[in-house]
């Protein structure tokens, strides 16, 4: 059986991303991890501790789905960490009270913003203050020209690719969550279940996907919700268009099913969930093989 080695992407962009392409014929279907990334980036500067600040990544969720090449997806991973610049909120989410100098354009901060965890956090969990400084504006933009854009230009390459050559494609955002709720999120001190699968109320892929992707898992005897507590974010917002057949699905992964949160360590449940993860992520492939 081929292995996907993680330490041969097929195209990397340093300390931004790694592309894992499909091992054989290639399957309409693009997997992403942009919350695992680890290289923090030497101008970042924070006073909040590394082990706080390692709360906010879902760790090893890119191993989790490092299986999907071999059925024909593509996959990509980002490099740095979404507590320097996170690709999941809009360019424009940005709290302009942590910026230092005038903002180039309009800023429309949101929810997330105002919970400190926009476009560039301001807390970490479980509410850390990261920085005791504002950030330069050429700073912050800095960040989006040499992270966050190159994520999503090659996100929105691989996926119209994917398109042309298919007439359709199905792109997965994947993610892992906290057990429990932390008061930065919509659902403080609330357990979760095993895994949250979002597309935003229906606006971002088929019903019929999200069932099948849904009902695939429970099939294997994991809790499920849809929507709840995650609906999906920028990424499936901005890559998730039905009408047009390219479908984007919010998958997150509850971490207590594999690590331990406190020591931020694998437990003995890791392997198991990539072998449920591999088996959903060969099932996810042969549904868009079907489908397109």
């Amino acid at each position: 059986m081929l292995e996907l080695s993680p330490d041969r992407p097929a195209f990397t962009v340093a300390g931004v991303l790694d592309r894992f392409d499909p091992v054989g014929p290639p399957a309409p279907v693009l997997f992403d991890s942009p919350h695992s990334g680890d290289s923090y980036p030497p101008d970042f500067r924070p006073v909040a501790p590394p082990a706080v600040l390692r709360q906010a990544e879902d760790a090893w969720v890119d191993e989790l789905f490092g299986a999907a090449p071999r059925f024909g997806a593509t996959l990509i991973r980002a490099r740095f960490p979404r507590i320097y610049i996170d690709p999941n909120r809009a360019a424009d989410d940005l709290d302009p009270d942590l910026v230092e100098g005038a903002w180039p354009g309009a800023l429309a901060p949101g929810e997330k913003t105002r919970l400190g965890v926009g476009l560039i956090w301001r807390f970490a969990p479980p509410g850390t203050a990261i920085y005791d400084r504002k950030l330069p504006a050429a700073e912050v933009r800095a960040r989006i020209d040499r992270y966050y854009d190159p994520y999503h230009d090659e996100i929105a390459r691989v996926r119209d690719r994917l398109f042309e050559t298919f007439g359709a494609v199905w792109y997965v955002d994947c993610h892992s969550m906290p057990g429990v709720g932390g008061k930065l999120s919509p659902d403080p001190d609330r357990p979760r279940p095993d895994f949250a699968i979002g597309d935003r109320d229906g606006t971002t892929c088929e019903a019929a996907f999200t069932e099948f992707v849904v009902e695939t898992l429970r099939g294997m005897g994991y809790d499920v919700r849809v929507n709840d507590p995650y609906k999906g974010a920028e990424l499936v917002r901005r890559y998730g268009e039905p009408e047009s057949r390219r479908h984007g699905l919010q998958i997150e992964v509850n971490r207590r099913l594999y690590m331990d949160e406190a020591r931020h360590e694998k437990h003995e449940g890791f392997e198991p969930l990539r072998e449920a993860l591999t088996r959903l992520a060969e099932a996810i492939v042969g549904y868009a093989r079907a489908a397109a």
